[in-house]
């Protein structure tokens, strides 16, 4: 029989994870292309040999996104594969209209063709959209199970932004191993944080490779999932983290409600901060639609390590950049920290080159704060420069990672840190207890 011919729609991660798991050595499918949006630089690269397996000698050309229509009549396409995160339902189904109209199928795929199997237990931590809180709950959690004696390997969704061949395994224990692996502030936001508690993260291209390596070290892996995307692996307890700051996106955005729908543990974060309403409307969410859900409440603590130093100043945010764009959210911890201090925020738009110009053009809801963006090196720099031709007298670095560590910024800045805090009886110790 002929074999059906295949375009991944993606985003670098999850769209790379259903090619490696179903599609690579599956002789009922040709995979023509991908088609890569959100992430810039993307397109124009190609998913190389030596990932792509044998039935791919030449590798497989990644497109613009934008280009479908004509791909899907190109390469006479039978099927689109829909392969990314943090985006509504409604836009979901007007990609599937577009391809429908083209003639193709289109497909959701789900976790029994896209989940592996770990021989270690495996605690996964998702969210309904991105900005929720998943990081600072995968470190709350990492400090439980290591206090209670478990070797912990982080596993971090992916992000492969640079040589694809070079990154299908990466173990970072250092910031030295975020120099060596050329890691950008995205990826770094992401790792550094679970460094500082002293934990292995593992990231890459090949997450049945990652997971083998991860195993070997580990009693217990512990999944930290990216944007609101579905965990890789069968997990023993998945735990999903909702956002009252956003009350009504966890059924309304993809693939969250299905984080929503498929967890053992609904945690409710940020409670100090949120409209009390809001808290009840995403309590009822989650009682709705995952009855058997256990609901825990935890507020997001933030810390500055320099309060004075903001109080009443005029200062440049820096926040958080996925959790602002694709994210959807105007504002961040270093946003709230700073507006309760009484401090003026700058409006950084007047300042922004490059392609932070073009983000601030792009995501037209962003005024007050600037979203850290830094794919690359370049896009590091148009960062860098806009931060320092700010005029402020302190920039609030909201970002998980110190960004001084990776640019110079040549006017006081302070870090803002946030945790989760349990509110009442800490309840997640003694369900994770279960895992032995």
């Amino acid at each position: 029989m002929k074999a059906d011919r295949v375009i991944i729609m993606g985003a670098a991660g999850r769209d790379f994870h259903n090619f490696n798991t179903y599609f690579r050595n599956n002789p009922a499918y040709e995979v023509v292309a991908f088609t890569a949006t959100q992430i810039p630089d993307i397109e124009g690269r190609l998913y190389p040999p030596g990932l792509s397996g044998p039935a791919y000698p030449q590798g497989i050309p990644i497109f613009a996104e934008q280009d479908l229509p004509e791909l899907i009549k190109k390469y006479k396409v039978d099927q689109v594969v829909f392969a990314y995160s943090d985006v509504s339902h409604e836009y979901v189904m007007h990609k599937g209209s577009q391809v429908l109209a083209c003639g193709a199928d289109f497909r959701l795929m789900g976790p029994n063709t896209t989940m592996l199997k770990s021989k270690k237990p495996v605690v996964a931590v998702t969210a309904i959209r991105t900005g929720s809180g998943k990081s600072q709950t995968t470190r709350y959690v990492a400090e439980l199970l290591t206090n209670a004696g478990k070797k912990v390997a982080v596993i971090r969704h992916p992000m492969p932004y640079g040589n694809l061949e070079e990154q299908i395994c990466m173990r970072f224990a250092s910031y030295e191993d975020l120099d060596k692996f050329k890691c950008t502030i995205e990826e770094r936001e992401e790792f550094e944080p679970h460094i500082d508690i002293g934990m292995v993260v593992y990231a890459g291209v090949d997450y049945e490779v990652i997971l083998r390596q991860a195993e070997e070290e580990a009693d217990v892996i512990l999944w930290d999932g990216g944007n609101n995307d579905l965990p890789f692996y069968e997990s023993d307890i998945h735990i999903v983290v909702v956002d009252p700051h956003r009350a009504g996106h966890e059924t309304s955005f993809h693939p969250g409600e299905t984080n929503l729908r498929m967890a053992d543990i609904a945690i409710i974060n940020k409670i100090d901060s949120a409209d009390p309403a809001k808290v009840e409307t995403v309590k009822k969410a989650i009682m709705d639609n995952n009855p058997g859900a256990t609901i825990i409440m935890a507020n997001s603590p933030i810390t500055v390590e320099d309060p004075e130093a903001i109080k009443g100043k005029k200062v440049l945010v820096v926040e958080d950049g996925p959790t602002l764009t694709h994210g959807d959210m105007a504002y961040g911890a270093g946003v709230i920290i700073s507006q309760k201090l009484g401090a003026e925020l700058l409006d950084p738009r007047p300042y922004a080159v490059g392609s932070i110009k073009t983000t601030f053009n792009k995501y037209n809801h962003l005024s007050n704060l600037l979203p850290a963006m830094g794919y690359g090196q370049t896009q590091i720099e148009e960062l860098e420069k806009t931060i320092n031709d700010s005029p402020v007298e302190v920039v609030v670095i909201g970002t998980p990672i110190d960004l001084r560590r990776i640019m110079k910024i040549d006017k006081p800045a302070v870090r803002v840190r946030y945790d989760l805090e349990e509110i009442g009886d800490a309840k997640l110790m003694e369900l994770l207890s279960k895992i032995r």
